[in-house]
């Protein structure tokens, strides 16, 4: 009798793991439809664009979101102003000092589900060769076939940096042009593995 509850009791196991990865979804960022949109303080209005080249994966558990993760890596040269003297100058030491530090990262390290779509992500974001712990708010846009035959899902994040907290002086001199805040909107889809 011992025997046969054990015996149950591991093939129970084994299909909870089993059912438990295979909740796991894995996309890979689509670089060609993904943006790290951001805008900043110029003088008295603002200045927006975007980093489009962003990639990475994205992990998902839609029956529990706190299941899930994200590491994205953003190129800092492909920043866009749709100026390109101002994207020019933008990449250099005075700024973003791309040539030096020419990634930004995010690792998370936490997933908090605030309903089946919506939640908190938490992880270690570098840029500038600084690391902070940030947390922001996301949305799961929905999930679907593409026209080639894949699955993608899509994904929306909202932020706030402050460019001096990452070792960025321009937003901290007195009546600078360039503000200390920088707000991204994260604009993610992701192909299925």
């Amino acid at each position: 009798m011992n025997k046969l509850f054990a015996t149950t009791t591991l093939a129970a196991g084994m299909l909870f793991s089993v059912s438990a990865y295979a909740a796991q979804e894995t996309y890979a960022i689509d670089s060609e439809h993904s943006f790290a949109n951001w805008s900043v303080r110029h003088v008295v209005a603002k200045t927006s664009g975007t980093f489009n080249d962003v990639q990475g994966k994205v992990v998902i558990d839609r029956s529990n979101l706190a299941n899930s993760s994200v590491e994205a890596k953003i190129n800092m040269l492909s920043v866009s102003s749709n100026h390109a003297k101002r994207d020019a100058h933008i990449v250099k030491e005075d700024y973003l000092n791309a040539a030096k530090f020419g990634e930004m990262s995010f690792v998370s390290t936490k997933v908090v589900a605030r309903s089946e779509t919506e939640g908190e992500i938490t992880g270690k974001f570098t840029m500038h060769g600084v690391t902070r712990e940030i947390t922001f708010p996301f949305k799961v846009l929905g999930f679907g076939d593409d026209p080639w035959g894949g699955h993608r899902v899509g994904l929306e994040g909202n932020t706030t940096l402050k460019a001096s907290d990452f070792g960025y002086k321009w937003g901290l001199k007195p009546n600078g042009s360039v503000g200390d805040d920088i707000e991204v909107t994260l604009l993610i889809e992701g192909k299925r593995q």
